[in-house]
């Protein structure tokens, strides 16, 4: 089995780890409201979801 003969540097973790970033979740406009939401998923503004209402949202 493959054993590192030296130790890696913190640097050198760090700039490996540091590719690892978070992305913001991607949204579209609601088709009955035009407010962003996200894919899949019932609009918490109007509570529709693909074209009926599924959700009664306080106004």
């Amino acid at each position: 089995m493959a054993v590192p003969k030296r130790r890696h540097s913190k640097t050198r973790r760090n700039k490996r780890r540091g590719q690892w970033k978070i992305s913001a979740p991607t949204t579209v406009a609601c088709s009955h409201c035009g407010e962003p939401k996200r894919l899949h998923r019932i609009c918490p503004h109007c509570g529709h979801y693909k074209g009926e209402e599924v959700l009664l949202v306080k106004s």
